[in-house]
């Protein structure tokens, strides 16, 4: 083996001139050790333009947490599409949805009375496996003409159908209602209970048909504010949350063969089984009010 110390340190020039200017020699041990060094520096050098094109995955791209995604940005009503009984999706009746001084607000001043015009508030995007906290409070009365058990009375709408399958007279949507009820001054009014249009669950291993099945919270009176939460994981379990404690639990959310709207659903394809959905927020006829919305992601 012929060595070229001009060879190895200037590759670049040509081999005419390395044959008139190179002293071409077997290297000596030292020799040997300055190229074997040299050649694990080109290695190593070689190794991290490698790693640094193709960048070690993290779980910092899993869901987080702490990751909340803020589906309410305290200013405005982006994101949001409005499904108002009577109305075409998109159309916010008399202001009902409105923002004022960074709250969410569901306001009836620019009704007459309330004539059954039940309104949701849909976000954009469906979910499956996550947890939604909301802060929410009941104000002023109720408008005239709703229902009387609509009384400090709304909702979280989750697992919804899409609102683009909503009939423009329909009540509610094909979903599971947290219902959120406000105490009426005295007496026990549980709140984060669940009301199920279109749908049944199973608690304790029994198929619930029930329509309304109340939660184990305690009692809110007055205008302040309370903080659900609720763990959604798709088909599997939903739990309802408040002050840290499980206030209802079920199972296995299905559609109800039996109800027209559900019936609808079916017959466009959709699955017995629930397992996704959007989020809406209720209008019922008494005003409420909203500080924050906010949304996590559960892995699977």
């Amino acid at each position: 083996m012929r060595f070229s110390w001009r060879r190895l340190l200037h590759p670049q020039q040509s081999n005419e001139n390395m044959h008139e200017q190179t002293w071409l020699r077997k290297p000596s041990g030292i020799e040997w050790q300055a190229m074997n060094a040299m050649r694990s520096v080109a290695t190593i050098t070689t190794l991290l333009a490698t790693l640094a094109a193709f960048p070690i995955l993290s779980t910092a791209a899993a869901p987080d947490k702490e990751n909340w995604i803020q589906l309410f940005n305290g200013k405005d009503l982006e994101g949001w599409t409005p499904k108002i009984k009577g109305y075409p999706l998109g159309e916010n009746f008399g202001n009902t949805f409105r923002v004022e001084n960074g709250v969410l607000k569901v306001v009836y001043d620019q009704y007459d009375q309330f004539d059954n015009r039940f309104g949701h508030l849909f976000y954009k995007a469906p979910f499956t496996n996550y947890v939604i906290r909301v802060e929410y409070r009941f104000v002023g009365n109720q408008l005239t003409g709703g229902p009387g058990w609509a009384v400090r009375n709304s909702g979280i709408m989750l697992h919804c159908q899409s609102p683009v399958t909503m009939g423009k007279d329909q009540d509610f949507p094909v979903c599971l209602e947290v219902q959120l009820l406000g105490g009426a001054g005295s007496g026990v009014r549980h709140t984060a209970n669940l009301c199920t249009p279109g749908t049944h669950v199973v608690m304790d291993d029994k198929l619930i048909t029930r329509h309304c099945n109340d939660s184990t919270s305690k009692t809110y009176h007055g205008d302040q504010w309370v903080t659900v939460e609720v763990e959604v994981r798709g088909h599997k379990s939903l739990r309802h949350i408040i002050e840290g404690q499980t206030v209802l639990a079920y199972t296995r959310p299905q559609l109800d063969p039996q109800d027209a709207d559900a019936k609808r659903l079916i017959a466009l394809g959709a699955p017995i089984e629930v397992s996704q959905g959007y989020v809406s927020l209720q209008s019922e006829s008494h005003p409420v009010e909203f500080r924050r919305v906010e949304l996590r992601l559960l892995q699977d």
